[in-house]
């Protein structure tokens, strides 16, 4: 069967995040394989598309981490691409334009949740980042989010903020 696979790692080949919708690949070893196969391929490249076993692949590459979205030979190279940069725009929202591997792994939970609305089952359901990041991301500052949602980097931070405005005034 067919779909549209999308694949995130970071730019020393390991994986960060997959998402396979297909039997393309018939075990982890023949997935790890293709991913090692396809970072030697488009690690040091500017090009943005490539055709590898047989498979359509767009990616981008940002600071340390590179995003691949994936499909069949006789998938559409523009939808692959329009997948790409939506679900790229929607990260870069989400991590407040700052797309690196540190930034990334600390709100990775609305991650999946930004690739989940984008495809299901090799389907593709939404092209709009702005309203994908809408439902999967509060949209408020880090103090408007419950202390309980807060990463603990973000915890220290509005500590420190609100201990440094204590003392100026």
């Amino acid at each position: 069967s067919s779909g549209i696979n999308a694949e995130y790692g970071d730019n020393d080949g390991t994986r960060v995040l997959a998402k396979y919708y297909d039997d393309h690949f018939a075990s982890l070893k023949d997935k790890l394989d293709f991913e090692a196969n396809l970072f030697k391929k488009t690690n040091q490249t500017e090009f943005e598309i490539i055709v590898i076993q047989g498979l359509t692949v767009v990616y981008k590459s940002s600071v340390d981490l590179l995003f691949y979205v994936i499909g069949s030979h006789e998938e559409n190279e523009l939808l692959l691409t329009a997948t790409l940069h939506t679900f790229f725009d929607t990260i870069s929202s989400i991590l407040r334009k700052n797309v690196e591997k540190k930034a990334l792994f600390e709100k990775m939970d609305y991650v999946i949740l930004a690739a989940d609305e984008l495809i299901e089952g090799g389907v593709i359901l939404e092209c709009d980042a702005d309203l994908i990041t809408s439902r999967v991301f509060p949209s408020g500052k880090q103090d408007d989010i419950p202390i309980s949602e807060q990463t603990m980097t973000q915890v220290l931070q509005t500590a420190q903020e609100r201990f440094k405005w204590s003392i100026l005034r």
